[in-house]
């Protein structure tokens, strides 16, 4: 299904009932963010939320694909395997041999009907040029600042528009603009992305740089600008084949190299000088719950600002999970699992990227096990696959016709891996490439990577058989709890409830080498016979939250870095997922803080609640993670313990 504007889209979303306006003043300096992050959180209660009064002359969009429901509706479909099942369809058909005349006729509709989806350019004005802007003026956009030690204002949604200069070859990425003054902001975009790319290729010409922003329109524009897709595939016809209707492109006014969506929201045209002095961008609280700290971005310059009569400003907020950006990963999982199987890992059953795991971090792949050796086949295929290559931390079990196990039923399928899982020789760590925003890694953008192969293993790869696990009548955490005076929190519950011989630890580092220390003490304790890993987690933490414990533990491991054994045969693993510090880590680099909204915002909310709409008060989520905070702003200071 194809929209026509944004505007369309939040019609579909109020009949839906998954749309609530919101007429009272809500500031987009700290206060929406606050509001979307209550709501983004609340369950049944969580819906889109279109702010009408921003003090500016825009209502601004948020939360739009924000659950299950509203991805499926954005992509207008019933199910996210829709688009999945569509995929497979095409590219088996695609993909089967032709033998005869006929065999070649019968694909001529399919290809005709994929030749209708590929983007044009149109003559003239769209309506996304309906209305410019005499001078261009950024304070006149909604424009959000979301987290009290964001470096400033921040476009959050922005569909940005490069081209290759030598092949003219269009680029749709999303990246965070930072507002700085009425005509600039920051592009920050990571040194990995096709971008980035195009301006080194426009520094070696000694040419500025067009680039595009849209804004708005048919929210499968937004989806595309997030898509993993090769280099060589506009992400226009991705999002031509899912509205099931080609996009219509009209040229820039002020950059007219650059075509944008006709029917999108907003436009803001104009440049970046490759030439030109760098700007220190951010901080700013991102996905992975924790800020991204500053470092230096080229600068976008605007020659242009142009708008629909009726525009909508689309916007999201990302933070401590979940949030919107959950929803969009898990339309990815799902769009990308075909393409993955078909061209680099066959085997592969179904994915999983856990919200807890932050996308990059936790990745779980089920798989058709057939030889031995085949769980470290596809772990290579996985890590040199696209931006698979950022994963840290790989999960590889049995598909669902083997096991009986849904890859999203955490509980057993976690279980099933540790019924096969050999410490000693089925944890696999290597090093490479990661997400720039990794703060866990000792260089930024390189670190450790880990994969655990729990599939079940043939006769070639056990060394001893696999037994299930039974928590023995001798282990005592609130004995460790007490004899250990650094552990300020332990839970067994997966040890206890579900047969899963992992335990979490809490701790207060006090020196050098401390969590290696503790861990080999904590293997030779009574009842620790079968424990196959303890996950370290520093002494904020509360270990009887697993949701929790993952997140933090997930952002703050480098495995290769990070691991121990220890235990009479030196197979308990232990992974230190605490905070490190150059004090007792030889830890260099700056380490960022976890995002939660300040008091005043949180007051100002609680008090302007009963006229917003929104029905019971919800108790702001930035409350419960207030004692995990450290002094020092968005960088933690160092002598924080």
């Amino acid at each position: 299904m194809a929209y026509t504007s944004l505007r369309a889209f939040v019609d579909a979303l109020e009949q839906a009932g998954e749309l609530v306006r919101i007429k009272e003043f809500v500031d987009p300096v700290l206060e929406i963010a606050e509001v979307t992050d209550r709501i983004s959180k609340a369950g049944n209660r969580n819906k889109a939320l279109l702010f009408e009064n921003t003090g500016t002359g825009f209502p601004l969009l948020i939360n739009s694909m924000g659950s299950d429901k509203r991805m499926c509706m954005a992509l207008g479909v019933n199910h996210l395997d829709e688009v999945m099942n569509d995929i497979d369809a095409l590219l088996k058909k695609m993909s089967t041999p032709k033998n005869g005349l006929l065999d070649k006729l019968a694909m001529l509709p399919q290809l005709g009907k994929f030749a209708s989806y590929m983007p044009h350019v149109v003559s003239g004005r769209g309506a996304c040029q309906e209305v410019v802007m005499t001078t261009p003026d950024l304070s006149k956009l909604p424009v959000l600042k979301c987290w009290p030690e964001d470096g400033g204002p921040f476009i959050t949604l922005p569909a940005i528009h490069t081209k290759e200069p030598a092949t003219g070859m269009r680029n749709i990425g999303m990246y965070r603009m930072q507002v700085f003054d009425d005509t600039m902001t920051g592009m920050h975009w990571h040194r990995h992305k096709v971008s980035a790319r195009h301006y080194n290729e426009y520094k070696k010409l000694g040419k500025r740089m067009p680039v595009a922003v849209a804004l708005g329109g048919d929210p499968v524009y937004t989806y595309a600008a997030t898509a993993p897709l090769p280099e060589n595939v506009d992400e226009y016809m991705l999002a031509g084949f899912l509205r099931k209707k080609k996009v219509s492109l009209v040229r820039c006014i002020t950059q007219p190299e650059i075509e944008v969506p006709a029917d999108a929201d907003i436009i803001i045209e104009g440049y970046v000088d490759p030439n030109e002095e760098l700007i220190w961008e951010g901080p700013f609280g991102d996905h992975t719950g924790y800020y991204s700290l500053p470092d230096w971005y080229p600068r976008f310059h605007v020659t242009a600002i142009t708008h629909r009569k009726d525009a909508i400003y689309p916007a999201t907020i990302v933070g401590i999970p979940p949030q919107e950006d959950a929803w969009i990963g898990k339309a990815t999982e799902r769009i990308f699992l075909t393409p993955i199987k078909m061209t680099m890992v066959p085997e592969i059953a179904d994915m999983n990227m856990p919200v807890e795991g932050v996308f990059h971090n936790l990745v779980i792949a089920t798989i058709n096990k057939e030889y031995p050796g085949q769980g470290q086949k596809v772990m290579n295929a996985m890590w040199g696959a696209g931006q698979m290559m950022f994963n840290k931390i790989l999960v590889l079990a049995d598909g669902e016709a083997a096991t009986g196990v849904r890859i999203d039923d955490y509980a057993r399928l976690a279980k099933e891996v540790f019924d096969n899982l050999d410490p000693a020789t089925d944890v696999y760590f290597s090093q490479g490439p990661m997400d720039v925003l990794d703060h866990s890694c000792s260089k930024m953008g390189f670190g450790g990577k880990m994969c655990i192969d729990g599939t079940r293993k043939t006769e070639e790869e056990m060394n001893t058989p696999a037994a299930a696990y039974k928590m023995p009548g001798s282990f005592s955490a609130a004995m460790l709890k007490t004899k250990y005076g650094e552990i300020t929190s332990i839970s067994d519950r997966l040890m206890r409830e579900w047969g899963i011989p992992v335990l979490f630890v809490a701790m207060a580092k006090d020196r050098p080498g401390h969590v290696a220390d503790l861990h080999s003490r904590l293997c030779t304790e009574p009842g620790m016979e079968g424990l196959k890993m303890i996950l370290y987690v520093e002494h904020t933490v509360d270990t009887a939250d697993i949701a929790d414990v993952l997140w933090r533990f997930c952002n703050n491991l480098d495995p290769r870095r990070d691991h121990m054994y220890g235990g009479p045969v030196r197979n308990i693993l232990g992974l230190d997922g605490t905070r490190k510090t150059k004090k007792y880590d030889s830890f260099d680099r700056p380490w960022p803080n976890i995002i939660v909204a300040d008091d005043v915002t949180i007051k100002t909310i609680d008090n302007k609640w009963s006229s917003l709409g929104l029905g019971e008060l919800l108790i702001s989520p930035s409350l419960r993670y207030k004692t995990q905070l450290y002094r020092g702003g968005a960088t933690v200071l160092d002598e924080e313990k």
